[in-house]
């Protein structure tokens, strides 16, 4: 059999490793994105690195070989979803590496609500419970094509979310309220105007309610 190949490292680590406001910004993506370690960082930035040099290399080349190449690169980033419409070689160079983080099925699972924070959405795909086109994905650094943006859904079974048991307790509690009220209001016309008083300010509070639990959310 031989000797097994040596693994190439898929990132490139910084010439200059103790830059304070380097460091500060990759505290914050890690943060906001809930990455593992700064490697799934220095993946995302080597990848953005690399797209933006073989930018510039096309626009140093003649015009017929670099149309045909450059559509190449640019069809490829648009089927992953980082450019969209009509992108040219400089909107390549004006990528940053949080381009390619947001592609990323972790990050992709938390923005379509499927996880509260994105450290939860790392955890239910560790653990199996995400699926694209009905095949499950355990890895959160998978890169997402646009295609399969929308395949993405809980695997098996849907995993019941805080929140979202608590926004069904609020609406549970406000229609029981509304409908002991027109119980009560039964048979009388005047106590029917005051229902409808009752009923207007309980949809007032569910409403508030609601949005107060969706501001948790977000946050």
């Amino acid at each position: 059999m031989g000797d097994p190949k040596r693994l190439r490292r898929a990132y490139e680590t910084p010439r200059k490793g103790f830059q304070k406001e380097r460091i500060t910004k990759v505290k914050e993506v890690k943060k906001e994105y809930g990455l593992k370690n700064e490697r799934e960082y220095l993946k995302a930035e080597s990848t953005i690195r690399n797209k933006r040099a073989t930018a510039r290399k096309l626009l140093a080349l003649d015009l017929e070989t670099r149309l045909k190449r450059e559509k190449e690169l640019l069809d490829s980033l648009i089927r992953i979803g980082i450019l969209h419409g009509k992108p040219t070689l400089e909107d390549v160079l004006t990528l940053s590496p949080e381009s390619w983080v947001e592609r990323r099925l972790q990050t992709i699972v938390w923005r379509k609500g499927l996880a509260n924070t994105a450290k939860q959405s790392r955890q239910f795909i560790v653990h199996g419970h995400i699926s694209i086109n009905g095949k499950k994905v355990d890895r959160p650094g998978y890169i997402v094509s646009k295609d399969d943006e929308g395949k993405i859904a809980y695997h098996k079974k849907e995993m019941i979310l805080e929140q979202k048991q608590k926004l069904g307790r609020v609406k549970e509690d406000a229609k029981k309220e509304i409908a002991d009220a027109f119980e009560e209001a039964k048979g009388s016309e005047e106590v029917t105007e005051e229902t409808k008083e009752v009923k207007k300010e309980h949809k007032i509070k569910e409403d508030a309610k609601e949005w107060m639990l969706w501001l948790k959310i977000k946050e």
